[in-house]
């Protein structure tokens, strides 16, 4: 028992904190990506799901419960807010994504998240947590030179809009980049301001 504890302890995996659109604005995005999928066969435009990359760390398995606890105790007092899409945007020459018109409130969240549980989230000095502070969500990824070209020559111009409202995030975790990531916890924000631990009287 004791061996199975330490090689638990010893374990490593990789984290994604993200944060989901609503159903409809998710299948919308998902139908896009397909589009884009078909037309310009880059296989990364259909292996992610929609979503707001918060935060990538990879961390010790032993470690996960603390920043779960940091996590949930950030949602509870964190009050939701929406987010707007409009148009696209693209880092040359990799990746084309939908703009978030709106980024004040995930930056203001990526940022109270860095504050509070950047030190839980670094490994070592060679695995640091990425803290996303330019929120957006990605069409296809890893794209070929050709792939890049074609596709932002007509996705620079093309419109779309949406938008939904921020009121969870969450956490997923992979062994590594061959396995696929699974749910460990959804953090609903319950907008209560943690009250300071009162001191003692007498």
């Amino acid at each position: 028992m004791q061996a199975i504890e330490s090689v638990k302890a010893v374990a490593v995996a990789e984290y994604l904190l993200l944060i989901t659109p609503h159903e409809d604005l998710f299948n919308r995005i998902r139908l896009e990506k397909q589009a884009f999928f078909e037309k310009y066969k880059a296989p990364e435009a259909v292996r992610g799901k929609p979503h707001l990359t918060l935060v990538r760390f990879t961390q010790f398995e032993g470690a996960e419960e603390r920043i779960r606890q940091k996590l949930r105790n950030k949602a509870a007092e964190w009050l939701p807010f929406y987010v707007e899409l409009t148009g696209y945007g693209s880092f040359p020459s990799h990746t084309i994504y939908l703009n978030v018109a709106t980024k004040t409130g995930i930056q203001s969240l990526v940022k109270s998240i860095r504050t509070d549980s950047q030190t839980l989230m670094k490994m070592d000095k060679d695995n640091k947590p990425h803290f996303i502070l330019e929120p957006h969500i990605t069409i296809a990824r890893r794209l070929k030179p050709w792939q890049y070209e074609a596709g932002w020559l007509e996705y620079r111009n093309k419109s779309f809009s949406g938008k939904f409202m921020v009121n969870a995030m969450t956490l997923l975790k992979r062994a590594d980049e061959n396995t696929p990531y699974k749910t460990v916890e959804r953090f609903v924000f319950a907008g209560r301001p943690l009250l300071p631990k009162q001191g003692v009287m007498f």
